[in-house]
């Protein structure tokens, strides 16, 4: 089976992107990083935790166009640019995975543009036959 191409093209600050917002590979289901948006525009503004729910928001509606869930997600990487958020990081994060949480690495970070925070999944759901 060829790999998938899941959603548009990803698009911040009205600039088309050379990425792909999700692939399907067989079972699973590879999202790019994302990072907290608001209609397109990266959210530079916002506590940690406003941050986290935006980026959350955004990965379960990739992983909807995927036909996933979070409940299908395996694994996050998650990249904080200050180690003191990972409280309130955690806190909403414990949220959105409150049952089975995925494995998951975490890591402070410089980014390429003003955020808090920037969480990738692995999600794992068997194609159906």
């Amino acid at each position: 089976m060829p790999k998938e191409v899941i959603g548009g093209p990803v698009e911040i600050n009205g600039r088309v992107l050379s990425l792909s917002r999700a692939i399907r590979a067989g079972d699973f289901v590879f999202l790019t990083g994302q990072v907290p948006m608001v209609d397109g525009t990266v959210m530079t503004w916002g506590s940690i935790e406003d941050q986290t729910r935006a980026t959350l928001d955004r990965i379960t509606e990739t992983l909807a166009l995927a036909g996933c869930s979070r409940d299908d997600v395996v694994k996050t990487m998650v990249w904080l640019k200050d180690r003191a958020d990972f409280s309130g990081f955690n806190t909403v994060y414990g949220a959105y995975f409150p049952t089975n949480p995925p494995a998951r690495s975490a890591l402070v970070s410089d980014f390429l543009v003003d955020i808090l925070v920037e969480v990738e999944v692995i999600a794992w759901k068997p194609v159906a036959s």
